[in-house]
């Protein structure tokens, strides 16, 4: 298995491989042992300057991608992590947990469904019982497919994206709120597809419309209590989720077709969610932070 790495290069063009990703696919979910190239998360790259000391993130999707790419993050920056995942990525979130307690941070590592609304609201509790505080969130968590047409959509696909990438955070938000004090941050993660959706991933793109304005509306409802509201939106970033997509022909040349030319690496994504929820964004509140390789919103 081949492992990502950054080249030496200040040229973003040339920062990570621009060749053809493998032909592969996956089931839902993807799992970082089973994607080749293995994604880089900032394993080797990553330098902390104690932006979150002592705080405490709680993180939806947080074993592999770009949740992972967040947790080394944030735990070289100081903070203490929990992390939700599916049962099925228990070794992919041990495997973060185990970079953050090399970082000298704790992780908490809590598996479950986000389409469970008791699991959801189950996750908040855990991390005031764990760390006794709760200053980040990151919804962050995630599922799409490849569709070949609106009339092939299943309901119970249709359900599950959106239970997925809208009730989950509706439902672990309105728990967090109120545990949340002045100086916390909640950081959703859109997408470029939420302002140029793809038809063969629609009700994905749906969900992502809607999470921007899930953001700009928490934004204005909570800046009066001190809590700062933000988006990022990830272009084609090489995740285990694309290979899990339903779209093998695709993978190759996935994101080549960006301005520089190739796909982002989870560890790309990172620093905004460090930025984000740093005191360097104290004046920062409704807004959508694109990382798309130079594609549009």
């Amino acid at each position: 298995m081949t492992d990502i790495t950054p080249a030496d290069t200040p040229d973003p063009t040339g920062r990570y491989p621009d060749d053809d990703f493998p032909r592969q696919e996956q089931q839902q979910p993807g799992l970082t042992g089973e994607t080749e190239p293995t994604p880089d998360h900032g394993e080797k790259s990553y330098r902390g300057s104690g932006r979150l000391t002592d705080r405490v993130a709680l993180i939806t999707g947080g074993d592999s991608g770009i949740g992972r790419a967040v947790a080394i993050a944030y735990a070289r920056e100081g903070a203490d992590v929990v992390l939700s995942y599916q049962p099925k990525e228990e070794q992919d979130a041990r495997d973060t947990a185990a970079w953050v307690e090399k970082a000298g941070r704790r992780a908490e590592l809590v598996a479950g469904d986000v389409r469970d609304e008791s699991y959801c609201t189950g996750l908040v509790a855990r991390a005031l019982q764990a760390f006794g505080r709760l200053d980040i969130l990151i919804l962050n968590a995630a599922y799409q497919k490849n569709r070949d047409g609106v009339e092939t959509i299943a309901t119970e696909e249709f359900d599950r994206v959106f239970r997925t990438n809208l009730y989950s955070m509706m439902w672990i938000a309105r728990t967090a709120v109120p545990h949340l004090q002045p100086g916390a941050s909640i950081i959703t993660t859109s997408s470029v597809q939420a302002f140029n959706p793809s038809p063969e991933l629609l009700d994905y793109a749906m969900t992502k419309a809607a999470q921007v304005a899930f953001t700009k509306a928490l934004a204005q409802e909570l800046g009066e209590r001190g809590i700062r509201v933000n988006a990022v939106a990830p272009g084609p970033i090489w995740t285990p989720l694309i290979p899990a997509t339903g779209w093998p022909d695709k993978v190759p040349e996935f994101g080549q077709d960006t301005p520089l030319g190739r796909a982002g690496q989870p560890a790309e994504l990172a620093p905004a969610y460090v930025y984000l929820a740093s005191d360097e964004a104290s004046y920062v509140s409704g807004a959508v932070l694109p990382v798309t390789g130079g594609k549009g919103l």
